[in-house]
């Protein structure tokens, strides 16, 4: 059986941040900035906080059937959620969206290499 690839985005706002938290968040905001957003096993969150209280987490996980997508999305809320509650970030409206990378549309470039390898 093969590994199935699986990005999981997982959205929310902020909610309720104090004075404290909101300052803390803009310290760091070039190391959450939206141009460095990559999806990593861990998790990695990219927000603008001085445009909208909105953030999102983007995780890489694994399975080795379809139906572990659900089990993935799963792993990626509740790591969110831990990473908010262990700093004290009050959210809401959390939610996520998965995507198996075996079953996404190929683009130009890549129906293009395929087709160069096969002559």
């Amino acid at each position: 059986m093969t590994t199935r690839t699986f990005r999981v985005t997982v959205r929310g706002v902020f909610d309720g941040l104090d004075e404290a938290q909101r300052a803390e968040l803009l310290a760091r905001a070039a190391e959450h900035d939206v141009l460095r957003a990559a999806f990593t096993p861990e998790g990695h969150l990219s927000y603008d906080l001085a445009a909208r209280s909105a953030f999102t987490f983007r995780f890489l996980d694994s399975g080795e059937a379809e139906e572990d997508i659900l089990a993935a999305s799963e792993r990626a809320e509740e790591a969110a959620r831990a990473w908010l509650t262990e700093r004290g970030y009050g959210y809401k409206n959390l939610r996520s969206t998965a995507e198996d990378l075996s079953r996404a549309p190929l683009g130009r470039r890549q129906r293009r290499a395929i087709a160069g390898s096969s002559s």
